[in-house]
């Protein structure tokens, strides 16, 4: 038989982990001789596209990987697919589909089984029962039949490490590596399907470095860990940092999610004398609001986290990244708003806002009625208003975010923006005032290219005070432009296969 894992990722860039894990485990533990092989998309191809690749493969059996970012696109590829491929099977897996799974099954009578959970044993064995075996004995999975019971959490040093196995890294270039040393969170936030998993597994140190090397060695441009909270085991974060401080090799940058107000002041010394750009840090800071952090069941110190983000901030080698959600309970427009200038004030290299999503399983999606949360019923099942917030402010958050990416986590205007900043009480009024100026003239319908930005923010300045704010304003947009476009413009010169 030949089985086709096919993941369908949110950009090119990104790589789905789950599928190669699957596809490796299985190789190493599995006693069949199918044929398995690993194929990624894009949302951004036509689904009838993905559809025609899919049938050109000629699979036996078919396993999809499901997140909110791509369930639109796979249940074309389930309604569709039968009619190509009559005789594929069809099986699914993934956090999309691990929960409400009898809905799923009902909805698409074509898919045979869904995967409950962390999945390579499951498919392991899932490959030996292949074409003709019972798969009832097989833990881990929704079945017509019913579910056949949970399976235990696979020991960390179990996981294979799949990218040893892939010569000369090829589907991977251009593209951002992912590594888990650990799985499970020992936190539990409402929001998060993390705070599901409550057993923190953390690989040996052993292999961990063992890993560190091949990456290093192959200079690949940046890992991301996806551990869910690197440093909850405070030793092997310790370990892994000290690791790379004394190895580094100039190029490979490092990406870690961490709980800012864990880290010891040993950790921090070791981040200190890291090389600038070695590592970069995702801090999630949420909510300032100890009634919001309360709620959600997330008891992060926020003065910790402010002081721990300003000793980084003065080291100056750590890019910093900081989370903000909107939509959260307890928070209403004026909350929001002082979080939201509380976490900008510590003056993160990028602050990404989000906004809640309701996701399937988690402890938020029970208490959303409660709350009077309103969100979208398709993926991303996105908040539209909460008992705090009404519709209307939820959009202004939004206008709000697209000024903050554009203008703030782009890094084009780091020597305006703190000018301009000054003429506004607050960085919201000001981030809001430059929307409302978008909305005005017409530029969320009609998005401005990257260099038009700094045409329009200089139409922004001069409308707020005298002509020679306006033209110190324009000085500053040409130090920016030349500081971060002529190399962009340099490097395309030099690389661009169509100049």
């Amino acid at each position: 038989m030949k089985i086709l894992l096919a993941a369908v990722n949110a950009k090119y860039i990104h790589t789905n982990p789950a599928v190669y894990s699957l596809a490796a485990y299985a190789k190493t533990y599995a006693a069949s001789c199918h044929e398995t092989v690993v194929r990624e998309y894009t949302i951004n191809r036509q689904p009838g596209d993905i559809l025609a690749a899919i049938y050109a493969e000629r699979p036996d059996a078919i396993g999809f990987s499901c997140y909110i970012w791509n369930w639109d696109v796979i249940r074309f590829l389930l309604r569709e697919l039968p009619k190509v491929l009559p005789e594929a099977r069809i099986f699914l897996g993934g956090p999309e589909v691990s929960f409400h799974s009898e809905k799923i099954l009902s909805e698409f009578p074509r898919v045979e089984a869904v995967m409950i959970g962390e999945g390579e044993q499951t498919f392991a064995e899932l490959l030996e029962a292949l074409p003709d075996g019972p798969l009832e004995d097989i833990k881990g999975l929704m079945l017509r039949s019913g579910f056949t019971g949970e399976r235990a959490p696979l020991p960390m040093d179990s996981v294979p490490f799949f990218y040893g196995d892939i010569p000369d890294l090829k589907p991977f270039q251009d593209r951002i590596l992912y590594y888990e040393s650990s799985r499970g969170c020992p936190f539990r936030c409402s929001y998060c399907l993390s705070s599901i998993d409550k057993t923190l597994r953390v690989r040996s140190f052993e292999n961990v470095k063992k890993h560190l090397d091949f990456f290093l060695s192959a200079k690949v441009p940046q890992v991301k860990f996806i551990d869910r909270t690197f440093n909850a085991d405070r030793e092997h974060a310790l370990s892994v940092w000290t690791y790379l401080k004394d190895h580094d090799n100039g190029v490979t940058n490092f990406h870690f999610e961490i709980a800012a107000d864990l880290l010891t002041k040993e950790e921090i010394d070791v981040i200190r004398a890291m090389r600038p750009g070695l590592i970069q840090l995702e801090i999630g800071v949420q909510s300032t609001n100890a009634e919001t952090l309360t709620a959600i069941r997330r008891h992060a110190d926020t003065e910790t986290i402010c002081r721990v983000v300003s000793v980084l901030r003065k080291a100056g080698n750590v890019h910093i990244h900081l989370d903000l959600i909107a939509g959260l309970p307890f928070e209403d427009r004026a909350s929001f708003l002082r979080s939201f200038n509380e976490v900008f004030s510590m003056q993160p290299d990028e602050l990404q806002l989000g906004f809640l999503k309701v996701l399937k399983g988690t402890a938020m999606e029970e208490k959303a009625e409660g709350y009077r949360i309103a969100y979208l019923s398709e993926p991303p099942y996105e908040v539209l208003s909460t008992g705090w917030l009404s519709y209307e402010e939820v959009r202004e958050f939004h206008r709000v975010e697209e000024m903050l990416e554009v203008y703030h986590n782009s890094g084009q205007f780091m020597n305006t923006l703190p000018l301009l900043l000054e003429k506004f009480p607050s960085p919201y009024d000001f981030f809001l005032a430059l929307a409302g100026w978008y909305a005005s003239h017409g530029y969320f319908v009609q998005i401005p290219s990257r260099s038009r930005r700094y045409e329009i923010l200089l139409e922004f300045a001069s409308s707020l005070g005298p002509s020679s704010f306006a033209e110190k304003i324009r000085e500053t947009l040409s130090l920016d432009f030349s500081l971060t476009e002529k190399p962009r413009q340099k490097k395309k010169r030099v690389y661009d296969p169509q100049q």
